[in-house]
């Protein structure tokens, strides 16, 4: 028995060491991380600069309180910050993870509007399905049932409206016009909610954990700014598993040209070396909160030396090795691999996502987009399959959480070809054995 717990009893092996893609259990077997963790390790493992970084800084101070003194690691990431992000977003709220930093958007555009005389204004639009953190107020936000459900007489409710899932619809619409489709469900709920109650709309520009890679049509991105702005309304990109170069741009949002009010940083943004993350605002919004008295938020941790020189080392590594640029070309050939594996597996019905972002969804049916039986549990069988010959995928269900099985795979933006031609071998041996297990169709 262990007095540590997390979400269950999976057993897993004590981790001796890692490097690059590779993690090493105690027992000598080597793991390809596919996923970087939870898409967090974006440099790879233990790169010796960053770890040359964090001693340096060790030997000066690991810890200094924000309203006692400033540090040079937190002012100089956060200009490193602001000069990596659209133009107008230059104040950094540093803070030690993904949730943190949607807690702190929302919290911050409440604030804003205050100052501003707009105190209706208090809702905050997701979508659904979407993932926005697990503390109450970014659980509020996210549209995972089994995630909400337990704790929904806890929170206070936020409205949705449907993610922009294209590839389900069965329908004679261009992909322009389905991206349109999509973004006026933003208008008809700011409507039907009443325009003068409406705060912000948070959005992942390309899906995480509840939608698998899920990019919308590109019309869709400029649709959702201008409705914004016609209802003066802040648009919050959730960039914690987007930033930080994962899908070809340091901020996915540079895809599409938008320039959001707000933007959460974490997970690739500390690498796996810190905790580390950041909310990133407009400084017209900083200001006007200050100006009222202050921003009424904070943690411990936020700003703390340590962290932000592991992050300020992650950054260099990312434009040393173009890691950005190195993330756009393996994405192609990551995409290219997993879609030639629809004519072997007929239950892969759809392949998606942008950069080293990508996923693949099973289906029963690829013409009815119908979702697997419930009881294969496919999205965590598949997932031991791989885990058991050497292979880290990460996986949820689909379709709101209760349904449906999609799997991320996601690299270190370190990974070269060769190693993923690694990853897809031992993918297409678990899907093989998957395949056996079920009855599934394999073409020879």
């Amino acid at each position: 028995m262990s007095n540590l717990f997390y979400q269950s009893r999976q057993p897993r092996p004590f981790l001796d060491r890692a490097e690059g893609i590779y993690m090493y259990d105690t027992e000598g077997k080597r793991y390809i991380d596919g996923s970087s963790g939870a898409m967090v390790s974006n440099i790879g493992h233990s790169n010796p600069n960053v770890l040359a970084a964090m001693r340096a800084q060790m030997e000066r101070a690991t810890f200094g309180y924000r309203l006692h003194f400033r540090t040079a690691p937190s002012e100089d990431l956060a200009a490193r910050t602001a000069s990596l992000m659209p133009e107008g977003l230059d104040r950094v709220f540093f803070v030690s993870g993904g949730s943190e930093a949607v807690e702190s958007t929302i919290k911050l555009a409440r604030q804003y509007a205050l100052t501003q005389g707009q105190g209706s204004r208090w809702k905050v639009i997701s979508r659904f399905p979407s993932y926005h953190g697990c503390t109450l107020g970014a659980l509020a936000l996210t549209g995972y049932d089994p995630l909400t459900r337990p704790f929904e007489p806890m929170m206070r409710a936020m409205p949705r409206i449907a993610a922009p899932t294209a590839y389900l619809d069965r329908d004679n619409l261009t992909d322009e016009q389905r991206g349109l489709k999509y973004a006026e469900l933003l208008r008809d709920e700011i409507l039907a909610q009443g325009p003068e109650t409406v705060l912000a709309f948070i959005m992942e520009p390309v899906g995480g954990a509840s939608t698998g890679a899920l990019v919308a049509p590109d019309s869709y991105y400029g649709r959702i700014r201008e409705i914004c702005d016609a209802f003066g309304i802040l648009l919050i990109y959730d960039e914690v598993m987007t930033g930080a170069g994962r899908t070809g741009r340091f901020l996915a949002a540079e895809h599409w040209g938008i320039t959001p009010d707000l933007v959460t940083l974490s997970k690739g943004f500390g690498g796996g070396y810190a905790p580390l993350g950041a909310m990133v605002a407009r400084g017209d919004m900083v200001e006007a909160v200050l100006d009222a008295g202050g921003f009424l938020h904070g943690f411990t941790s936020a700003g703390n030396p340590l962290s932000c020189a592991a992050g300020l080392a992650v950054l260099d590594e990312i434009e040393r090795l173009d890691l950005i640029a190195n993330a756009a070309r393996m994405g192609e050939i990551l995409k290219d691999r997993l879609a030639g594996l629809m004519a072997r597996y007929a239950f892969i019905g759809d392949v998606r996502g942008k950069g080293l972002l990508m996923a693949f969804e099973m289906m029963a049916d690829r013409d009815s987009k119908a979702p697997l039986p419930r009881a294969l549990n496919a999205h965590s069988r598949l997932v031991e399959l791989a885990y058991a010959r050497g292979l880290i995928l990460y996986s949820r269900r689909t379709r709101g959480g209760d349904e449906g099985d999609h799997f991320i795979v996601a690299p270190p933006l370190i990974v070269t070809e060769a190693q993923i031609d690694e990853i897809m071998a031992i993918l297409v041996d678990a899907l093989d054995a998957f395949a056996q297990e079920t009855g599934l169709a394999v073409a020879a």
